[in-house]
Parts: structure tokens; C-alpha cells; sequence
């Protein structure tokens, strides 16, 4: 069994900011492999699926993003598992808009998801980096990220999410250089 997080804020108006790119995601990929109904569960959203024939539990933390920690420790508990059974997709400045790059551990660059995830347990999970790309200046990051797509980026951003869902498999076999491979030539395509 793997716990897959996506990282966003709850609400409405949220729905396409860049940072919710995670929970764009886990949508994609509850459509793609037909998971359950959404439950409230573990201070989040929470579909159960297979993929490949490996149980996948998706968690949406309802608790905005500088607590994502909190929703995702209690499921991890709830389910006893380790981090190594831990995905989290998240929204990555320093990616070109719709790159995807998957990363065991690491820092956190500024990502308040990431930080509180880490603050609860640690940093050595795996990240599906979504690219939205650097506005070019510090004093615009906030806005850029808290910004909605813009109508020229939806078609990629489909095409993206698309590529995730579709290649989804080889993560949950632990194939990350072929998951970033096969998403890229998707993209490509």
C-alpha cells in the first residue's frame, strides 16, 4: 500500500491557482484509474484505488498548505506505514512550467507543503515536482503562485496532468526514470 498526497488549498477559489497543482493531479489520476468516492478522512479528501494491482490511498490535505502535515502524519499512522510509502506532488518553481521531475528527500525551497511535511516527519519522502516555472523576481513569487493558470496554460496543464495519470503505474512500481521518461515523450508527443 502507498499513500499519494497532492498539495494544494481547500476552497473554491483555489480550484486553479498554480500551488494546487497537487490536487490537480490526484484528481487526474482518481479519474484515470476510477478510485472510490471521495471520503473526509485524516483532515483531508481521500480516495482508495489500484493501480497496477497496488493498493494507492490519494489524500488532498483540507487543512491549507502550511499544515499539509498534519492530515498526512495521521493517515500514514492510521495506515502504519514508513516513509518510503510516501508520495507527495507538489507545485516546484524552479521547473519550466509543465515539467515533471520526481526527487527522493531533499530540501524544501521555500514550499510551506513541503516544510510542514517535513517538520513532521521528516524529509525523506519521494516528490513529484509539477513545474509552474519562476515569475523572474522574488517580490512576484507569491502572486505567481497563488495566481490561477492562465487560459493559454490549461491545454499543457491538461496534456500534463494527462501524462501523470497515464504513466502513474511505473510509480507505483517505484519506476521513476521510467515515469519521468515516458511522461516527457508523452509531452513531446
Amino acid at each position: 500500500m502507498q499513500l499519494w498526497v497532492g498539495l494544494g488549498n481547500p476552497g473554491e477559489q483555489y480550484k486553479l491557482n498554480r500551488h494546487n497543482v497537487g490536487f490537480l493531479a490526484c484528481d487526474a489520476i482518481a479519474d484515470a484509474y476510477r478510485f472510490g468516492p471521495v471520503q473526509k478522512k485524516f483532515q483531508g479528501w481521500v480516495q482508495d484505488g489500484r493501480i497496477g494491482g497496488i493498493r494507492i490511498i490519494l489524500l488532498k490535505p483540507a487543512t491549507f498548505m502550511n499544515e499539509s502535515g498534519r492530515a498526512v502524519s495521521e493517515a500514514l499512522r492510521f495506515f502504519k506505514l514508513d516513509l518510503t510509502a510516501l508520495t507527495v506532488f507538489h507545485d516546484e518553481l524552479d521547473l519550466a512550467p509543465m515539467k515533471v521531475k520526481v526527487k527522493q528527500g531533499g530540501g524544501i525551497a521555500g514550499h510551506n507543503g513541503l516544510r510542514s511535511i517535513n517538520q513532521h516527519l521528516g524529509p525523506d519522502f519521494r516528490r513529484i515536482r509539477l513545474g509552474i516555472g519562476h515569475p523572474g523576481h522574488k517580490d512576484r513569487v507569491t502572486g505567481h503562485v497563488l495566481g490561477n493558470y492562465a487560459k493559454s496554460e490549461l491545454d499543457p496543464l491538461t496534456d500534463m496532468l494527462t501524462a501523470v495519470a497515464a504513466e502513474a503505474e511505473w510509480l507505483a512500481k517505484g519506476d521513476d526514470v521510467r515515469f519521468m521518461s515516458d511522461v516527457a515523450r508523452r509531452l513531446n508527443d
